[in-house]
C-alpha cells in the first residue's frame, strides 16, 4: 500500500510531513552556518548540545572534476553521480536537492553554453545560497528552484538527465520521488543517482535516535526495496555503478548511542552503503 502523508513512518515515530521538516531545518541550518557547520548533516552528523564535533562520513573528493567550485561544495553527497550521469553537450539536466549548487555547475560544464542546468532544494536557504554562487559566477543556463521534489514544478518530458547525490534517502516516500523522476525525463532519458541504502534489520534504538536519522541513515532503506522502487517507476534497464561501504566511526557512535545500543548495532550483521544508480526511460 502506497504511503499517505498522513502515514506515520514507524522508525521514529513521525508523519513523512514531520519527517520531511525535519531534514529541511537541518540543511536549513547548513546553509546559513557552511563555515562552522560543513559536513554537519546527511553524510555526516549534526553536533548536539553543546558538541562542537562534525563528521564527514561518506562524503567525496569533487576537487579534480571539470566545473567544482570549492564555495559550493557543502561536503554533503556520498558519491559522484555526475561521473556516471553520461551528460552531453546541449542536455538539459535536473539535480534533485541541488544544495548549494555544486552538482549542477559541474553539470554545467558538461552540457555547455547550450544545455541547460536547473537545480531543486526545497530549503529556501540553500536555495538562496545556490543563487548566489551562481550570481557570482553570471552563468544564465543555470536556474535554482524551491521545490519539493516529490511533486516537481516541471513539464512532463523535459528533462535528458536527472542526477542527485545522498538526497533521496532522506526523504521517506521513494515511490513518489522515482514516478516523478519517470515523468519529467525524455523518452530515451535517463537518472543517476548516489544514495545510502542499508542491508539488515538495525536495532530500533538505533533508528529512533534523532540525531543519527537527521545524520547519516535518515529515511534510508534496504538496498532491495531501494531498487524495486525505481523497477516499480517503470525503469529498465536499471545499473548500479558502485557500490561503497559506510563505516560508522565509533566516535560517531558514542556521540550519539548508549553503550547497548552501540553493541545491538555491532552484532547485528547490518551494513550501510553508498550506492550510485543508474535507469533509463524507454522511447
Amino acid at each position: 500500500m502506497e504511503k499517505t502523508e498522513e502515514t506515520t513512518d514507524l522508525k521514529v515515530g513521525k508523519t513523512n510531513e514531520e519527517l520531511k521538516q525535519l531534514v529541511k531545518e537541518q540543511y536549513s541550518l547548513l546553509a546559513l552556518n557552511s563555515d562552522s557547520l560543513k559536513n554537519a548533516c546527511c553524510c555526516g552528523t549534526k553536533p548536539t548540545g553543546t558538541s562542537k564535533k562534525v563528521y564527514t562520513i561518506m562524503s567525496e573528493d569533487y576537487s579534480k572534476l571539470k566545473g567544482y567550485e570549492p564555495d559550493a561544495d557543502l561536503g554533503v553527497g556520498c558519491g559522484l553521480p555526475t561521473q556516471y550521469a553520461g551528460i552531453k553537450t546541449g542536455d538539459v539536466v535536473i539535480d534533485l536537492g541541488s544544495g548549494a549548487g555544486n552538482d549542477c555547475f559541474i553539470a554545467r560544464s558538461e552540457v555547455g553554453e547550450s544545455g541547460q542546468v536547473i537545480g531543486l532544494d526545497f530549503s529556501p536557504e540553500m536555495v538562496a545560497k545556490a543563487r548566489a554562487n551562481n550570481t557570482k559566477r553570471g552563468y544564465t543556463n543555470v536556474e535554482f528552484i524551491e521545490a519539493d521534489i516529490e511533486n516537481m514544478p516541471l513539464e512532463d518530458n523535459s528533462a535528458d538527465v536527472v542526477v542527485s547525490n545522498c538526497v533521496l534517502n532522506l526523504l521517506p516516500q521513494k515511490n513518489k520521488i522515482f514516478k516523478e523522476v519517470y515523468r519529467v525525463l525524455k523518452p530515451g532519458g535517463h537518472f543517476c543517482v548516489s544514495d545510502v541504502v542499508l542491508n539488515g534489520v538495525f536495532p530500533k534504538e538505533f533508528t529512533d535516535n534523532a540525531a543519527m536519522y537527521a545524520g547519516c541513515i535518515s529515511s534510508a532503506i534496504q538496498r532491495e526495496e531501494y531498487l524495486q522502487e525505481i523497477k516499480n517507476a517503470n525503469f529498465k534497464p536499471i545499473t548500479v555503478q558502485r557500490t561503497k561501504t559506510i563505516e560508522i566511526p565509533d566516535s560517531v557512535l558514542h556521540e550519539h548511542l548508549d553503550q547497548s545500543t552501540i553493541q545491538k548495532y555491532k552484532a547485528g550483521n547490518v551494513g550501510i552503503y553508498s550506492i550510485t544508480v543508474t535507469g533509463e526511460k524507454q522511447n
